[in-house]
């Protein structure tokens, strides 16, 4: 099916690369009309042109309150409406709970908890007044079980599921849906350098293809994931074939969670 989100606009945070980057072409192809945003300015311009369709690029600090309204404001300028929200953006680090900081946590959980409360506080009245939305929000795995060295990582992607059933919760009789996805390992830039640290306090002198073939064989389907796995489901729940489903935090991890 082509044009599965003709006439809709969207935002994508986190678009410089990875699979912010996959999903805002992949939803540029499929008819929406796209805001890319970003921190990275020069890499979020180039996925705005690669994805074509009218997208625009916006620069972004996410942990700040006051580029996330801009962002939306900018939206809404450009486009007139906003029917999708993926809050995407987010870090990535290995640490312990004795080790980490207090900074090391602040900076977690304000990138991948608050602005995801952020991008949905700004975003929601605009949806409401378009007569609904879908709002896909960036969880993990590790916000499902527990998983070594990143504490505050897993706290945040564990605020994001509960913060994803609320909102459905309460704005359902709105007509917004409310999901997020749950990726396992995919190895874009952020994943590398994780496990490149955790080799290193470890160490462990094995190549980053040989850790990814050791992590690979965790999954039932014996591979890690890649962009489009990611961008193929939110595109997904930004379709109205996704339209009865909400609440959801679904795993995207080739089975390593199922129970």
């Amino acid at each position: 099916m082509a044009g599965r989100l003709e006439g809709k606009v969207a935002i994508v945070t986190g678009a410089a690369s990875g699979i912010g980057r996959t999903t805002a072409e992949l939803f540029a192809a499929e008819g929406a009309r796209v805001m890319c945003a970003d921190i990275q300015a020069e890499a979020v311009r180039e996925t705005a042109r690669l994805a074509g369709h009218g997208a625009v690029a916006c620069t972004v600090d996410v942990s700040q309150a006051q580029d996330i309204e801009r962002m939306v404001a900018e939206t809404i300028a450009a486009f007139g409406k906003l029917d999708v929200l993926y809050a995407n953006a987010g870090i990535a680090e290995a640490t312990n709970a004795i080790d980490m900081t207090l900074e090391q946590w602040n900076r977690m959980i304000s990138i991948n908890l608050t602005s995801v409360w952020l991008s949905s506080k700004y975003a929601l009245p605009h949806m409401i007044a378009g007569g609904g939305g879908s709002i896909i929000n960036q969880s993990s795995t590790a916000g499902l079980i527990g998983i070594p060295d990143i504490p505050h990582y897993s706290a945040a992607k564990t605020g994001v599921v509960g913060l994803t059933r609320q909102i459905a919760a309460q704005y359902g009789p709105q007509n917004i849906r409310c999901n997020a996805i749950c990726p396992s390992s995919i190895p874009t830039p952020l994943v590398a350098g994780v496990w490149k640290t955790r080799a290193l306090k470890a160490n462990d002198t094995s190549s980053l293809e040989e850790q990814q073939a050791v992590v690979a064989a965790k999954h039932p389907l014996r591979r890690l994931g890649v962009t489009a796995d990611c961008a193929n489901l939110a595109l997904f729940l930004a379709s109205d074939e996704s339209s009865w489903i909400t609440g959801v935090a679904m795993p995207l991890d080739g089975g390593l969670t199922m129970s």
